[in-house]
């Protein structure tokens, strides 16, 4: 593996704390967790005690105070061993927590963000609906103004911690009218689903935050993989949002969810790197110890194509990342770039479990060996946070700015 022009001693330390954790901590249960489909609380605690949950917000904040090149570190080094873990403080911090810190109120930052940063809460991001998936735009939910609060109504679908959150952003229509220019957002509280196994590990509820009548989680996915990562239906029942939880002003809800994509699409492409990694470098431990015909089969040059192909196409993800979340760090656009690394990345991971099966043989697929997981966990990369399609479509238009595509 190269190394990257980008790190910096502090990168460095934090990119071997992580990595200390995701083996000693998250590799010996991380199957477990997957097979029964259980939040990893004790694990969650233990990466809010790092100060993994808020690694790129200020002190003051409660964060880490670090960088976003810090944050996808973590992203990668946690999904290198089990890509539940790394979901859950990518969809946490770039989700749950950066709308409110980029375009809350400083009154909302500071009731809502040192929760989150510090992992007393976990937060989620309602976008997603029955009938808005890649076209965003189709939200159905509705915020209808009445007098000092809004009243909303509608479901959300396949979010992250839906049940085991309690703050969430939410997206609902405002303005039926003004299309995309009508959907607000929205800071929204509810209980945890989990009391016992939050109340377990001392995280995860606050009594102080009061949750929103109507406001409930739905049914729990039974995921191909992520299974560790909490995802369920969020539905709103004339739920009363006052009006100081609205989030930036009224129909910037589309502009300001854009732009969190964006970053999160970094994310995604570091949890998908993470996960490309995993799979290469368990196939090159398992090549070099299998024997076959008298030798070990990492000795035969079919297999030396394979390994030195996704070398290859590993270090040229890493870069793509790296540099999206470099360009995010230092103010410069980056939303080309992000789509091209989470395009290129999520398609990379799946290819590599793919070929980490290949050379496991029969054993690739069975639950003996990790690549099996690592596998299932791979396909979502291509689909959440926009579909490895609506990515080639960002990337086009960035491309041929004066078309309308």
């Amino acid at each position: 593996m190269s190394e990257l022009p980008y790190l910096e001693p502090h990168h460095l330390a934090t990119r071997e704390m992580v990595r200390a954790f995701a083996q000693e901590e998250v590799a010996p249960v991380a199957a477990a967790h997957d097979a029964d489909q259980s939040f990893p609380w004790a694990n969650v605690r233990k990466m809010a005690d790092l100060g993994l949950l808020g690694i790129p917000w200020p002190e003051a904040l409660g964060g880490a105070g670090l960088d976003p090149i810090a944050f996808m570190i973590a992203i990668e080094e946690l999904a290198v061993v089990c890509a539940s873990h790394a979901i859950t403080i990518s969809a946490h911090t770039t989700l749950g927590t950066s709308p409110i810190v980029n375009f809350g109120s400083d009154a909302q930052r500071e009731r809502f963000v040192p929760r989150l940063a510090s992992g007393k809460v976990l937060g989620g991001f309602g976008l997603t609906e029955p009938g808005a998936g890649s076209d965003a735009g189709g939200t159905q939910t509705t915020a209808v103004r009445r007098g000092d609060r809004y009243i909303l109504n509608g479901t959300k679908r396949f979010i992250t911690h839906g049940g085991v959150g309690e703050v969430f952003v939410v997206t609902a229509v405002t303005d039926p009218a003004r299309g995309t220019k009508g959907i607000s957002s929205f800071i929204l509280t509810k209980e945890t689903c989990d009391l016992e196994g939050a109340a377990a590990v001392g995280m995860g509820h606050d009594a102080a935050l009061v949750p929103m009548p109507g406001f409930r989680a739905g049914k729990k996915e039974d995921k191909l993989g992520w299974r560790a990562s909490d995802t369920r239906e969020l539905i709103f029942e004339d739920v009363e949002v006052p009006l100081e939880h609205r989030l930036g002003e009224e129909g910037m809800g589309f502009k300001n969810f854009m732009r969190t994509l964006d970053a999160g699409r970094i994310g995604i492409a570091a949890l998908s790197l993470g996960l490309a990694r995993g799979a290469f470098e368990q196939a090159l431990a398992y090549t070099a110890q299998r024997r076959q015909f008298g030798k070990a089969i990492a000795e035969f040059q079919g297999v030396h194509f394979q390994l030195s192909d996704l070398a290859t196409q590993l270090d040229a993800a890493r870069h793509l990342t790296y540099h999206a979340a470099w360009l995010s760090q230092t103010g410069r656009p980056f939303g080309k770039e992000a789509a091209m690394a989470k395009l290129f990345c999520s398609e990379l991971a799946t290819k590599a479990t793919i070929v980490a099966i290949q050379l496991h043989g029969g054993y690739g697929y069975t639950k003996d060996y990790p690549v099996e997981r690592m596998f299932r966990d791979a396909k979502i990369g291509e689909i959440g946070e926009g579909t490895s399609e609506m990515q080639r479509i960002v990337i086009a238009r960035h491309l041929l700015p004066d078309l309308r595509l």
